[in-house]
């Protein structure tokens, strides 16, 4: 049963009375910038420094640029911006790191490679007075892939994460990281039977800290990076597969058997011959299809301690 409405309802503002606005009140305190209170800059003994703050989860239009098509992509960032600041300041200005950032980007979406991201840091970091600064953003970046066989094209996609720190003493650090999906076969499963074998999707993450002389202008630390995963793996990921192509699949699949442990220990070895790789990390989580619970390996390795 639907209530009968009134052949006249009241106005606009009397239904916002009817629901609870109210009058304003008596406005005593300042509306100039300049006479208000700036909590933020009180300069007191807050009792520890902090390490990181500013602002999360800010996004952006962003382009970025690929050596595998499409070379050239519009996609959007999720960013996080953030400064140490010592224990004698209260707090940070979180609008300045959105106002400089549209500035940066001039209302433009903002072209997020290395050397675009060193330069904003630094400047960050200069207009914000502090001794350093982080930028972290993370994309979906998308590729073409073709079937095996057919050669008939779709796009996939990987997520993408750059991080560049700048410090006033240290310099500059950059990390970057994929998050790339494959398939994997169970060794065990095609070694006790009699045919066939269980296959998972694969999710496997890398970060890692490049040398501070990589030039992105030869290598694409993306492409770089998820090639480490999915050469390794039991079978690519594709958009596309026609018959002949899902022919292939399977049978490489079956040929190329891979625990969790041999995804992470294959990705690591390719990721230790690297020479613009300082330090990684490698996880192979796999969507197991016969459990009810994911298989998960981890591995981690700092070069510069090693070698």
């Amino acid at each position: 049963m639907f209530s009968k409405l009134p052949k006249q309802l009241p106005n606009k503002q009397e239904r916002h009375k009817l629901f609870g606005s109210v009058e304003p009140g008596e406005k005593t305190k300042p509306t100039e910038k300049e006479k208000m209170p700036d909590l933020q800059n009180t300069k007191k003994d807050f009792l520890f420094d902090i390490n990181q703050v500013g602002i999360a989860n800010v996004k952006q239009p962003i382009y970025i640029s690929s050596n595998i098509k499409p070379y050239n992509q519009t996609t959007i960032g999720n960013f996080k911006l953030t400064s140490a600041i010592n224990k004698d300041s209260k707090g940070t200005n979180m609008s300045r790191f959105t106002e400089l950032m549209y500035e940066y980007s001039n209302g433009e979406p903002l072209m997020v490679s290395i050397s675009e991201l060193k330069r904003f840091t630094k400047e960050l970091t200069d207009k914000l007075q502090q001794e350093d600064t982080q930028i972290t953003v993370s994309f979906p970046w998308f590729f073409e892939r073709s079937g095996p066989s057919s050669a008939i094209t779709g796009m996939n996609h990987a997520e993408a994460r750059l991080t560049v720190i700048y410090d006033r003493i240290h310099g500059y650090q950059v990390d970057v990281a994929i998050e790339g999906t494959v398939t994997t076969l169970c060794p065990c499963s095609k070694e006790i039977s009699e045919y066939s074998a269980h296959n998972q999707r694969g999710i496997v993450k890398i970060g890692a800290q490049l040398t501070p002389n990589f030039d992105e202008e030869q290598v694409d630390w993306k492409a770089a990076l998820l090639e480490a995963a999915e050469s390794n793996a039991s079978a690519r990921i594709h958009p596309v597969l026609k018959r002949p192509d899902e022919k292939m699949v399977t049978e490489q699949a079956y040929e190329n058997p891979r625990f969790v442990e041999d995804m992470v220990r294959l990705v690591a070895a390719d990721l230790y011959e690297m020479p613009f790789v300082e330090k990684f990390s490698v996880t192979c989580q796999n969507e197991e299809s016969i459990h009810l619970h994911d298989a998960i390996a981890t591995i981690s390795y700092d070069k510069t301690l090693h070698n």
